[in-house]
């Protein structure tokens, strides 16, 4: 798969979707996302805005513990291709072990777009984002796919995402975080509580 980031200009805003629902170091959740917003900058991120907190039900649903997750807004020079190898080097240093698909995990950061970039290109990004339901579990892109083709999707990501950047708009779907939110059934959005 296509995936370098070519022509995706430096200094491209980026989003993150950070999570965990295992504790670390003896750390509690909320505790875990203050150091890993702290290790993104220790790694050379520029952070422009961090969300509040928020505790969510555990995705998929009885997979585990309830997650606390967050937003954050970044500005780097590299491609989306050297910040997803950044962001996996912070998850390792939180004890981060890719077992299972949609597993338990003690810190994922995920990145959610790349200013208005579709990458690795149009198609790519269709074929994930209309993937069956029932084969997302199972399947995983080779490489980035941006924007995430689940964002639309859920509300662990775009309550959060709404505290820092409510007006992005999906370079695809046209629509902005606000707006993708509102999409979503009250009782998804209702389930995700600011701490």
């Amino acid at each position: 798969m296509r995936n370098e980031g070519v022509g995706v200009k430096a200094g491209t805003l980026q989003m993150v979707a950070l999570g965990a629902n295992l504790s670390s170091s003896g750390c509690t959740l909320e505790q875990v996302l203050a150091r890993a917003v702290i290790a993104l900058a220790q790694h050379g991120f520029a952070i422009r805005a961090v969300s509040r907190f928020f505790r969510t039900p555990c995705f998929p649903k009885g997979a585990g513990p309830d997650y606390i997750n967050a937003a954050v807004v970044l500005r780097s020079l590299w491609t989306p291709v050297q910040v997803l190898e950044r962001l996996h080097l912070i998850e390792a240093d939180f004890g981060r072990e890719r077992v299972q698909r949609w597993g338990q995990r003690t810190l994922d950061l995920d990145l959610i777009a790349a200013g208005q970039n579709v990458l690795p290109d149009r198609a790519t990004y269709q074929h994930w984002a209309s993937l069956d339901p029932a084969l997302q579990a199972q399947a995983a892109p080779g490489g980035l796919v941006l924007p995430h083709p689940r964002v639309q999707d859920r509300a662990f990501v775009l309550v959060p995402l709404a505290d820092v950047a409510p007006d992005w708009v999906h370079p695809v779907l046209r629509k902005s975080v606000r707006e993708m939110l509102s999409d979503l059934p009250e009782a998804e959005r209702a389930g995700v509580t600011a701490i």
